[in-house]
């Protein structure tokens, strides 16, 4: 019996080690990798260690997208392998039912550490529902699993209505979800990936392609890390944030003091003031003059306890203007 992964719904492909390709579980391990540095590098932006943009900059968000969908892929790749000549159903239903209650836990251990902003519809909540939309394209000719990619991953751009704004209706991709969420999978167009892979696995087995995979091991140690990783990547996957974020947290708490709240000001302003002027050099100097001139007239701490407060507020913006004009200005009268 092969060790749980977030992309094999079953055993039974073909395989170099304990009913396995040697390479599917290279690829997972290498997603998995990505995904940790995705997530530890979120962790460190969280707690205001690093001034990157993880969540919203596009060489990230490329690099998210990219690794959503492999994952994706790769689970289109093993559901056919697995159910090709015939659908396994004990194994397959074994398989969701796992994830299905592991997105469940993602789900409720992101609402107690991120509030509103939990996990909704995470990649393991995409990776259940999808499973399930492809299972039967494993079963007929890759022109259908090709078609079917087509018209998922094309939904969003022809489908997407009013209609399915809301949480209700979040999971389909197709609307406005109206709530923020630390990670957001929908059916539209992800399924499509899964479809895709669906699709790569059909013409990998009718193609030459398949003896020489087979005979892939990758021996090396870097190899069976990896693989090892790979056949483990749902547990991997559950546990890797957690350890990485409460890491990271236990250094803000026992490690020197760091005035996160200063570096997330400065890192707001400096992005909305961009968006406005499209200066970045001159925004990054004028909120950092902002903030000094806050702390120096000591009314940063006041402002952070009552941010409303109308007096406050009207300081602020005289000394972020003036530091507009004079970015460099060490005290602003």
């Amino acid at each position: 019996m092969t060790q749980p992964s977030i992309n094999n719904p079953s055993s039974g492909g073909p395989s170099t080690h304990e009913g396995r390709l040697a390479v599917l579980d290279l690829a997972r391990g290498v997603a998995i990798v990505t995904m940790a540095i995705y997530h530890f590098s979120w962790d460190l932006s969280w707690f205001a260690f690093v001034d990157w943009d993880v969540g919203g900059a596009p060489g990230w968000r490329t690099f998210a997208v990219s690794i959503a969908a492999s994952f994706l892929i790769l689970v289109g790749v093993s559901l056919d392998l697995a159910h090709h000549n015939e659908i396994r159903w004990r194994s397959f239903w074994k398989r969701f039912a796992l994830i299905a209650a592991s997105a469940t836990c993602v789900s409720i251990g992101t609402h107690f550490a991120f509030g509103d902003s939990f996990v909704r519809f995470g990649i393991l909540h995409c990776i259940a529902v999808s499973s399930l939309i492809a299972l039967p394209f494993t079963r007929l000719p890759l022109l259908y699993a090709l078609a079917g990619s087509a018209i998922i991953l094309t939904l969003p751009h022809w489908a997407s209505s009013s209609v399915f704004d809301g949480e209700i209706w979040l999971w389909t991709g197709l609307g406005t979800p109206a709530m923020p969420s630390v990670d957001y999978v929908p059916l539209a167009p992800w399924t499509g990936a899964t479809l895709l892979g669906v699709a790569l696995s059909k013409a990998i087995r009718k193609s030459a392609l398949m003896e020489p995979l087979k005979q892939m091991e990758f021996g090396g140690l870097a190899g069976r890390a990896l693989r090892w990783m790979g056949r483990h990547s749902l547990p991997i996957y559950i546990l890797h944030q957690p350890l990485l974020y409460g890491l990271v947290w236990s250094v803000t708490l026992l490690g020197p003091n760091m005035d996160r709240t200063s570096r997330s000001f400065q890192t707001n302003c400096a992005q909305s003031c961009t968006t406005s002027m499209g200066n970045e050099a001159l925004c990054v100097a004028a909120c950092r003059c902002t903030l000094d001139g806050l702390k120096s007239e000591n009314i940063w701490e006041p402002l952070l306890s009552t941010p409303q407060d109308p007096g406050l507020q009207t300081r602020m913006n005289q000394l972020y203007s003036a530091c507009l004009a004079a970015p460099g200005t060490d005290a602003i009268d």
